[in-house]
């Protein structure tokens, strides 16, 4: 792990150095706009967004062009409202619902006039902001995923029914499977209740391991780069902790055995608030870890296209080449830390303690 965060720090290191010394070369314009607009694209890759845009270029006469296909917009404005986010068009057009009239901004939607104007009072728009339940570009990734998990694995569990092997894709997950049960669930939960704790174990672990393989590809999907995302999964861990503790996680939080009565009430909350912190440090590791990297990766390839030589635009590639093969190594490794950790919250709620 250390020297995981190193290379990103030479890697950080390396773009601080470039960027600084091309912002003191006195290039001119146009090289400030160039990193502008490698800035804001880097910005627009990190965000989520209502439709799904596989990529996108500038015809000859100045249009931006979008190739994709647009995704369902929901929204609650004083009633349901549902459309297609090819009317909104990326902001670019106003899209009107029955008499109201919507416009896509910075990568949320409010309500305007047929004008699409957008009221801004120190950067902040005053437009009125429905309540937005739209199927999202990793809204659509999450279900396409889970679906692929359910066909593949409730394959697996057909074959192993039958008492068959599995084939295929199964054939390569199965040793993963018992990596997880043999190597994570049984020495951190015990043999007796792991069973219980193995289906979201192994759903978190490929969840996550796919989710940020899908990140690397040139489909612009960083599901576990929303913090919402990460939230919903540490909640889900802190909620099994929580709910299938026995009595003895509690009585180690609330009335430790062996502790003097004053510190036993000075504790008590101190213990309570760490049950909270470590949902909140897998959140924030799978979250920063994952932003981190899409965040040098791409900045690094912008340097490409900073670069006017060619030296400079090799050793960028070459670095990013080399960052991306890494990149596949963290992928799997967030995905490892995270069901390690849960493993080892839910031993902790389900162990059994002998006091003297």
């Amino acid at each position: 792990m250390r020297n995981i965060i190193s290379i990103k720090t030479i890697c950080l290191l390396f773009l601080f150095v470039t960027t600084f010394s091309f912002a003191t070369d006195g290039g001119g314009s146009e090289k400030g706009d160039i990193k502008t607009e490698i800035k804001e694209y880097i910005n627009h890759h990190l965000l989520d967004s209502h439709d799904f845009s596989l990529y996108s270029y500038t015809a000859d006469n100045g249009e931006h062009k979008y190739v994709g296909f647009p995704l369902p917009v929901i929204l609650w404005d004083n009633g349901l409202k549902v459309f297609s986010s090819s009317k909104l068009n990326h902001g670019e057009t106003v899209a009107e619902v029955d008499g109201n009239y919507y416009k896509y901004y910075h990568n949320k939607i409010y309500k305007t006039d047929a004008s699409g104007t957008i009221n801004e009072v120190d950067h902040h728009v005053t437009n009125a902001k429905p309540i937005d339940f739209s199927i999202t570009k990793n809204v659509f990734t999450i279900f396409v995923v889970g679906l692929l998990m359910f066909f593949v694995f409730s394959r697996m569990a057909k074959k192993y029914k039958t008492g068959s092997m599995p084939k295929g894709v199964g054939r390569i997950l199965e040793p993963i499977v018992l990596y997880i049960r043999d190597d994570i669930a049984i020495p951190n939960i015990g043999k007796k209740k792991y069973k219980r704790y193995m289906p979201y174990l192994l759903t978190v672990f490929f969840f996550i391991w796919i989710i940020n393989l899908l990140g690397l590809t040139p489909l612009g999907i960083n599901v576990t780069n929303n913090i919402a995302v990460t939230l919903a999964l540490a909640l889900i861990t802190y909620l099994f902790t929580t709910f299938t503790a026995n009595k003895n996680y509690w009585g180690h939080i609330f009335w430790m055995p062996g502790v003097p009565v004053p510190m036993k009430i000075i504790l008590a909350p101190i213990e309570l608030l760490g049950t909270i912190i470590k949902p909140f440090s897998l959140l924030i590791r799978l979250y920063a870890n994952i932003t981190a990297g899409h965040i040098v990766l791409m900045s690094i390839i912008g340097l490409m296209f900073i670069f006017k030589n060619w030296l400079g635009s090799s050793l960028s590639f070459g670095l990013a080449f080399a960052l991306s093969l890494l990149e596949l190594l963290v992928a799997a490794l967030q995905a490892y830390i995270f069901t390690m950790l849960s493993a080892l919250y839910f031993g902790s709620a389900v162990e059994e303690h002998h006091d003297h």
